[in-house]
């Protein structure tokens, strides 16, 4: 009797032999060399390595930014790659937060804004979008400085305005690429606090991709990536290993 194997229903992103390569001018680089990845509802998992790595290549290729020369990604069951475009489009906007280093934010928005935008994009109405921005500023402690534009806060409430906006959408996958490099010591602690409520309290699955070792005491799971290849054993869905 052939046994039966049951899906990891906690398993939210699962990546396999990721390949991507760039062209530059005569030459192709690969910058991904038949990555595995995975990652799990409710778990930071954080991919660390020296900048030029892959890290960022990788965040893109599993959210749906990039596609990848070879290979797969299961994003929460579905094949994201045998997707059509606008289906890819519609599937972030729904399912995924992005939190970048450079925080992205309108300067004539205030934070309110900045947050509400996005909501009303996935079709929420104004009220609506306007009550989950506050909700999400509260979150993030920055229920004062709501009405206040990017000009008049500095680097870390930037941050968790961009946290805040990732989280308003409620996401099963949220993204974070290098959050803290632009933040010192006080402030990274803070963002990854938060990325961690993300994922404990609203069950996201939290990918962040990072050089900062201060950042691993945080993660439930820490995976290190060198020049395009994963070096650490990475849990894949089903019970394997690789």
């Amino acid at each position: 009797m052939n046994r039966q194997i049951i899906p990891d229903i906690s398993m939210a992103l699962t990546a396999r032999g990721l390949v991507k390569r760039f062209r530059t001018g005569r030459n192709t680089v690969e910058v991904l060399k038949g990555v595995d990845f995975s990652a799990r509802h409710g778990q930071v998992t954080m991919v660390m390595g020296p900048s030029g790595s892959g890290k960022s290549t990788l965040i893109a290729a599993l959210s749906g930014l990039l596609r990848p020369d070879q290979g797969s990604v299961s994003a929460l069951g579905e094949d994201l790659w045998k997707r059509g475009a606008g289906r890819i489009d519609r599937f972030r906007l729904q399912h995924c937060g992005f939190i970048f280093q450079g925080f992205n934010l309108f300067p004539a928005l205030n934070a309110r804004e900045q947050v509400a935008l996005v909501l009303k994009h996935q079709g929420l109405a104004r009220s609506e979008a306007l009550r989950r921005a506050e909700e999400a500023l509260d979150e993030v402690g920055l229920t004062s400085r709501m009405r206040q534009r990017p000009g008049e806060l500095s680097g870390g409430e930037k941050q968790r305005i961009a946290i805040a906006r990732a989280i308003a959408k409620r996401p099963a996958l949220l993204f974070a690429d290098e959050p803290t490099s632009a933040l010192d010591g006080e402030n990274g602690q803070i963002v990854i606090r938060l990325l961690r409520r993300a994922a404990v309290e609203h069950q996201a699955a939290v990918i962040c991709v990072t050089h900062d070792t201060r950042l691993e005491a945080f993660a439930d799971r820490v995976v290190h990536m060198e020049d395009g290849r994963m070096l650490a054993p990475v849990a894949l869905a089903a019970g394997e290993t690789v």
